[in-house]
């Protein structure tokens, strides 16, 4: 028996350590997950909410507010392809880091920016991205490095909402869902503003 769960702690050994996680908060989840799904090295990327008290929230509890919770991402990522400080480098230049109350069209505690570590080794790299960031755009940046907490993943109709196929009625009438996310994109301002601020290092823009 000890020799099996030896060989089996070998082998399993190297996959289970070649996935990291990094969660952060930058306004509307979708934008954000889609964003980091297309990242080479990114695993994959679960949309949900942390930051706060309520557990296991749902999506309307924290858009009406008064559960501390942030939209966040949680994003598993292989770190012998992007580090951990790349990730958070990439993210600082796929948001507006200088507004304190929501990201672009949605305002808002729940859509702040934010960044949460699980370690001190996260925390150097998240404050060194920071200092990075501000000194490219010469502005103060908002954006917290908080230690992270429980991650509630959002309800199954957020995950890859941005390449859904159902039919759904938006203002300007029935829309696939994937064409539904490209015209709230596109409406909310978030490529036009990321681009205006960061140019021609500005992430993920469309």
């Amino acid at each position: 028996m000890l020799r099996f769960v030896l060989a089996f702690l070998l082998l399993s050994g190297p996959a289970l350590a070649a996935t990291e996680t990094a969660v952060v908060a930058g306004g509307c989840f979708w934008c954000v997950e889609s964003d980091f799904e297309s990242v080479p090295g990114v695993k994959s990327v679960v949309s949900g909410f942390t930051g706060g008290t309520v557990k296991n929230p749902t999506y309307k509890q924290v858009t009406k507010g008064g559960t501390g919770h942030y939209e966040a991402v949680e994003i598993r990522f292989d770190p012998a392809k992007i580090s951990y400080g790349q990730i958070i480098d990439l993210f600082f230049r796929s948001v507006d880091p200088t507004d304190a109350g929501g990201q672009f069209c949605d305002r808002g505690d729940s859509y702040r920016t934010a960044i949460f570590v699980k370690d001190a080794a996260q925390r150097a790299a998240a404050e060194k991205a920071k200092a990075d960031a501000m000194s490219a755009l010469g502005r103060k940046i908002v954006t917290p490095i908080v230690n992270a907490g429980p991650f509630y993943k959002a309800e199954a109709y957020h995950q890859d909402y941005y390449k859904g196929n159902d039919l759904i009625l938006t203002r300007r009438g029935p829309k696939r869902q994937s064409e539904a996310y490209k015209f709230y994109r596109d409406a909310c301002g978030r490529d036009k503003r990321v681009k205006q601020l960061w140019g021609s290092a500005a992430a993920f823009t469309h």
